[in-house]
């Protein structure tokens, strides 16, 4: 038998791929559901024109206040515009202040941590002890200070919900990095004449990371609850440009007759979230 004999035979077919797919959907529907939640989300953000062809700014007069059916499938508001397509072009603003929040407290949130557990000493010390104070703040009330402070805007919100966040990722970070700085690969890189810069680079880092980016995966859920909040008590883009919070504020008024304005959208925010959160903590069982 020749070895491209070999290849043939041991080379998976459609159904050999086809089984797997299947077999890992059955082990984990929840994780698959979580992807497709997320996945469809995303597309939402980026080309949201294939999913509603009505205008999320553009109303019609005749169809305020209209009930979910085929035609409307979340319903319309007071001005009559389809709020299926005022939650599918809102998808962008919230998402892009979610992962510009996630992203600025990894990145603060890992050094602070990096150089707490790395260098010790006073330094750690004087740096968990404002961790601690930021700890110790709920993360909206940090928000909402912040963003009171910095003004009214989607940019804004990102940056004082990832302030919220940097105290966790600190946390981690430094606990991950207390871990491996005494490890003896660590050693033997300082015995070889690595300097402090090479030492971290090459080997604290790369070794710590791992935590941390599973901690992102659950902060996304929790940024998005917090843009959400704050977009809901009017910090956030300004009417009527679409943003989640906004689509669930918009029709605390009208809870009692019409719910559907305010139920729909907190029900995608809740979906988001719950999906976030189940992909984050199968990232953390990986590890």
């Amino acid at each position: 038998m020749t070895l491209l004999d070999n290849d043939i035979r041991t080379a998976p077919t459609v159904a050999d791929r086809v089984r797997t797919a299947t077999a890992a959907i059955t082990a984990a529907p929840g994780l698959t559901l979580s992807w497709l939640v997320i996945a469809t989300v995303l597309a939402w953000a980026l080309v949201p024109s294939l999913f509603t062809k009505y205008s999320p700014l553009e109303g019609d007069s005749d169809a305020s206040f209209s009930a979910p059916s085929l035609e409307h499938l979340f319903g319309t508001d007071r001005l009559g515009r389809d709020l299926l397509a005022r939650t599918i072009y809102g998808t962008s603003t919230t998402l892009t202040a979610t992962l510009l929040a996630v992203a600025l407290g990894f990145v603060i949130g890992s050094a602070i941590g990096l150089l707490s557990g790395f260098l010790g000493g006073r330094v750690d010390a004087v740096i968990m002890r404002f961790v601690d104070v930021l700890l110790a703040i709920p993360s909206l009330l940090l928000a909402m200070t912040v963003v009171t402070a910095l003004g009214y805007g989607t940019v804004n919100i990102a940056v004082a919900v990832g302030i919220s966040a940097v105290a966790a990722f600190a946390r981690v970070m430094r606990s991950e990095v207390l871990k491996v700085a005494g490890t003896d690969y660590v050693e033997a890189a300082y015995g070889s004449g690595a300097g402090f810069g090479r030492v971290v680079v090459r080997h604290v880092l790369p070794n710590s990371v791992s935590a941390v980016l599973s901690l992102a995966a659950l902060e996304c859920g929790t940024a998005v609850l917090a843009v959400a909040a704050l977009g809901f008590l009017g910090y956030g883009a300004p009417p009527p440009d679409p943003e989640w919070g906004l689509a669930v504020s918009e029709g605390r008024d009208f809870l009692a007759t019409y719910p559907w304005i305010s139920l729909l959208p907190g029900i995608v925010i809740a979906v988001v979230v719950l999906s976030t959160n189940r992909i984050g903590r199968a990232l953390g069982e990986k590890r």
